[in-house]
């Protein structure tokens, strides 16, 4: 048996703030992503309560009739509530010093436990193919833990959106449990 938690990165969106809404382009990309799941029959919705990634997964929870689930967990880390000049530099920081903290921010450790938190709930929930909708900062914080290689320049690869495929495969015979994380190709996603 095995278990596929497909991690999305919204759509393209009008910008950072948690109300920010997809642009049209955007809202076009939502539409493509109900085709690269028309073949898997989805069990589960899981989404950041920012409306960029719930705008993102509204076509394929209707397509599908599974509801949106809204975790507060997935929503996009905060690097600092002060304004940093040199936020790129800081960002980059954060990836070669996982407790790294700027002010009224959080680290990449702390990031990184809370969207783990809920991919290792979905893993041991019933479902066997769930959806998780987040941002590209933390989202990228949950690929390095399951693969230590993804880091800054990986992040900075991502696009709106992107799909990843974390599955879980059960070895029967010893019990074992394996964790595969693949990248899937997007349809017509760009920058």
């Amino acid at each position: 048996m095995s278990k596929n938690v497909y991690i999305v990165r919204h759509c393209e969106a009008e910008g950072q703030p948690a109300e920010s809404q997809l642009t049209g382009k955007g809202f076009e990309q939502a539409q493509e992503l109900v085709g690269i799941f028309s073949n898997t029959q989805i069990d589960r919705i899981v989404s950041s309560p920012f409306s960029r990634a719930v705008q993102t997964i509204e076509p394929l929870s209707r397509d599908t009739g599974v509801k949106i689930e809204v975790d507060e967990r997935l929503a996009e880390r905060i690097l600092s509530t002060v304004d940093l000049p040199d936020w790129l530099e800081k960002l980059e920081a954060t990836y070669e010093e996982l407790d790294l903290k700027f002010e009224g921010g959080e680290s990449s450790r702390e990031a990184m436990d809370r969207i783990v938190s809920v991919v290792e709930e979905v893993l041991e929930s019933d479902a066997e193919n769930i959806v998780v909708v987040t941002h590209g900062n933390i989202m990228s914080l949950l690929l390095r833990n399951y693969q230590e290689s993804f880091g800054f320049e990986e992040w900075k690869k991502l696009r709106n959106p992107d799909v990843f495929l974390l599955q879980r495969v059960e070895e029967e015979s010893r019990g074992d449990k394996l964790l595969v994380l693949s990248h899937l190709p997007n349809t017509k996603t760009t920058n």
